[in-house]
């Protein structure tokens, strides 16, 4: 990942607790493991990889099943359409099968053709493709406009 380090605001709130300010929710959010890597990863995103800020939404509430569930951050393209959902977990968990089937089932809804899981020091990329209903792993993350 790139060296972003110096892009992020950090402060200590009134309980003495960090956070990061978080420019797609413009605010700041208590500064845990997994927000780490949600920083991190979303800045190489779009300072490395030259994806679009303003196409990234974080942290928003879909219904899945008749349940409200809250995805960590999708990718939409350029015609609006979400195209890639990122699962973030802690540095401390370990990425599983498990990891894997949480963002499926988020994908219910949303249909996405790119699904990523990162815990910051590792990440799988998936394509999905909905004709054959198969899925294969991808060596990096797909170029912006492939989506």
């Amino acid at each position: 990942m790139s060296n972003t380090e110096n892009k992020f605001q950090i402060r200590i709130n009134d309980e003495g607790k960090e956070e990061i300010f978080d420019y797609w929710r413009k605010k700041y959010v208590a500064l845990t493991p997994e927000e780490w890597v949600r920083q991190h990863f979303l800045a190489y995103l779009t300072s490395d990889l030259n994806y679009p800020r303003s196409l990234i939404s974080v942290e928003k509430t879909i219904q899945v099943n008749h349940m409200p569930r809250r995805f960590d951050a999708v990718v939409y393209n350029r015609k609006g359409k979400p195209a890639m959902l990122i699962e973030f977990k802690s540095p401390k968990i370990k990425l599983t099968q498990k990891t894997m089937e949480q963002a499926a089932n988020y994908n219910l809804k949303l249909k996405v053709d790119y699904m990523v899981i990162s815990n910051g020091s590792a990440f799988y990329c998936c394509r999905l493709n909905y004709e054959t209903q198969t899925f294969s792993f991808l060596n990096g993350l797909p170029d912006f406009e492939a989506l």
